[in-house]
């Protein structure tokens, strides 16, 4: 076992809000437990017990009874809290005092501002308050077409003040993409951006918002964000309200909250779409409450004066993560634009100028800052920052030294694994255990996870499928539009009847920590030896000729198969024998000589989600034969020219 990279100072540990939360146990229930791991157990053990403690730790306000937390266990189609009524943005203004900043928010388009609770709170009475003049009623859908910027956050609290439900998508989507996702769940009223600016270029979107309008005609109205131009040109938007006007017209609104049942739909947020039409995910105001005043105030452990920041946009589950920050007493930090423009250390300049004390982002990032040679301590003053929170796809151990060497030695470094599918993260941050390499610290409280094999069984210190054997509150509701629950039932419990399988593969260590590698689907199997794509990437990353990586297994009859490797190549390097050899050398080395490479090939780039997750599946697929636009659908892509190389490789191997 290696050595902690990062223990939990005495001070830390008190501080906790997971200590307080330990205590008040103690106090109330007369529940003691050694350390966190015996209160995990429990956590998972006494379901009742641990959600009706959550419930009164944070204060819950509610109508009806809190008892029982659980009416019915069984997965899927858990019944929590029944009886009971409460509102998600209730509890997002409860207790604020108006002067305090609730968020702050810079981009390209925008210097570092700040917006108050009491701010905040007129701007989401004065929308609601349009809404309902809008005719939006409990139930009835909102939809948004806008970057992560303030206004997406009002648009969202008005919305689930009356009890309707809410969906968004980033403005970097495609129109074809939009429609995939919008027009599934008939949306009542449409905010969008007349446009945005990335990487130094601007972007024109109105003629996308009309193609949005035109394609779905349940839209009653369209209100548009003036964000790229003060005073755009609507006039391809006949009819359409402006984001000025309508708070203009109902300044000195006031904020109410119409209560619904505890598992009423909050938001409808998709899977990645990169085959066939995306999965509309449907979460309730009840379960997202619960879950993010748990693992934001008791994992990420939010404070009163502390700022969170994470970097994402309105199309990823973390923005809607993000947004719950505003459950706790901390503020949060938002950020439109590209993160690497006009260089890797824009997001930490941001950090110094913010204040800001936990900084989200993904492994991603921050293997592009190692890759350019980024050093966020020098020149800044980053003395508010305590914590680092990394996601999106495994964090490889060498991320875990970068931050360590160059952020602090005293920075709490979680990594944390989750999914869309119930917005949160199952492993990840817990402020009273070590940090160790490569190592997510914890399974999270409440979440059942465990690593099973392939004959559904549990094991320790070996990777198996991720799965959750009990249910939690945030789990969806339903797909829209999946009126049998087939698609549910068939995403997530087809392989263990019963039992949430997530699709990564896991290993729980002897300790309690976990190491995440990657997505189970996309795993290489050679010989019997199962590998995740993670550790066949580090390996080929820590060479520096080397930006990106892709690799896939193609099975072939009375074979092991075919693992071609593709790599992006910084400017000038080619492709030689000795970097060849190098590749060889290091999957060799740090993960088996059975998954070296079959062949290397150069790519200009990897083909990637709009969340910017690789396409390993698709291009398997596509490699394998399957029509590609049956392997993926294009308009989900970031960069769908990049597939095109794969195309023609399927064709000259005759797939």
């Amino acid at each position: 076992m290696s050595d902690a990279l990062w223990q939990p100072s005495p001070e830390l540990v008190e501080n906790s809000r997971l200590t307080e939360y330990m205590r008040r146990l103690a106090v109330e229930r007369g529940l003691e437990f050694a350390g966190y791991d015996e209160l995990w157990a429990w956590s998972v053990a006494d379901l009742d017990a641990f959600w009706t403690s959550i419930w009164d730790f944070f204060g819950v306000q509610a109508d009806g009874e809190a008892s029982p937390a659980l009416a019915s266990r069984e997965m899927p189609g858990a019944e929590w809290f029944p009886g009971t009524a409460l509102n998600y943005a209730e509890h997002v203004f409860a207790g604020k005092a108006d002067a305090e900043v609730a968020i702050l928010h810079a981009s390209e388009l925008r210097e570092l501002d700040q917006l108050t609770w009491g701010e905040l709170r007129g701007q989401v009475a004065a929308v609601a308050t349009t809404l309902r003049e809008l005719g939006v009623e409990r139930g009835d859908r909102v939809v948004a077409y806008l970057p992560n910027i303030p206004e997406a956050i009002v648009a969202f609290l008005a919305t689930a003040s009356i009890g309707a439900v809410w969906s968004s998508c980033s403005p970097d989507f495609g129109p074809a993409s939009v429609i995939d996702r919008f027009a599934q769940i008939e949306p009542k009223v449409l905010f969008a951006v007349d446009g945005y600016r990335y990487g130094g270029k601007d972007f024109d979107r109105t003629a996308t918002v009309a193609q949005l309008r035109k394609a779905m005609p349940s839209l009653v109205a369209t209100v548009v964000v003036p964000y790229l131009d003060p005073d755009p040109d609507l006039s391809a938007l006949d009819g359409a309200d402006t984001w000025q006007g309508l708070l203009e017209r109902h300044a000195g609104s006031e904020l109410g909250f119409e209560r619904v049942p505890f598992s009423h739909p909050l938001w409808v947020l998709y899977s990645s779409g990169t085959t066939g039409l995306p999965k509309a995910i449907v979460q309730g105001q009840g379960g997202i409450l619960l879950e993010h005043l748990k693992h934001l105030g008791l994992h990420v452990d939010l404070h009163p004066g502390d700022r969170l920041f994470w970097f994402t946009t309105t199309g990823w589950m973390m923005w809607n993560f993000l947004v719950s920050g505003l459950l706790t007493d901390a503020a949060i930090v938002l950020y439109d634009g590209n993160p690497g423009y006009p260089d890797m250390g824009g997001l930490w300049t941001l950090a110094e100028r913010a204040g800001i004390t936990t900084f989200g982002t993904s492994a991603s990032y921050i293997a592009a800052c190692m890759k350019a040679g980024i050093e966020p301590g020098e020149g800044r003053d980053l003395s508010a920052l305590t914590a680092v929170g990394s996601t999106g796809s495994p964090l490889a151990p060498e991320g875990f030294d970068w931050i360590y060497r160059h952020v602090g030695a005293d920075t709490w470094l979680f990594s944390t694994s989750g999914g869309t599918d119930l917005c949160t993260a199952f492993v990840g941050g817990v402020s009273l255990l070590p940090v160790y390499r490569g190592e997510l610290q914890g399974r999270a409280l409440g979440a059942a996870v465990e690593s099973w094999d392939e004959d559904g069984k549990p094991v320790i210190g070996e990777v198996g499928e991720l799965v959750v054997t009990e249910p939690m509150p945030s789990m969806p509701l339903y797909f829209w539009g999946d009126g049998d629950g087939t698609r549910y039932r068939d995403s997530y419990f087809e392989m263990f009847p019963g039992t949430w399988r997530h699709g990564d593969w896991i290993e729980i260590t002897e300790r309690g920590t976990a190491v995440i590698y990657g997505r189970s689907d996309s795993t290489i199997n050679r010989g019997g030896i199962r590998m995740g794509t993670a550790e066949i990437y580090r390996a080929v990353l820590s060479i520096e000729e080397i930006l990106d990586a892709l690799v896939v297994d193609i099975p072939k009859a009375g074979t092991e198969g075919w693992m071609p490797l593709f790599v992006v190549l910084r400017d000038e390097v080619e492709i030689e024998d000795g970097l060849k050899q190098d590749i060889a050398r290091r999957v060799r080395e740090r993960c088996s000589p059975r998954h070296v490479p079959d062949e290397v090939f150069v790519i200009a780039e990897v083909p990637r989600t709009l969340s910017g997750k690789m396409l390993e599946v698709p291009v398997k697929r596509i490699l394998m034969g399957v029509a590609p636009a049956k392997a993926v659908s294009r308009d989900s892509l970031a960069n769908p020219e990049a597939l095109d190389y794969f195309t023609e490789m399927a064709k000259r191997l005759g797939a």
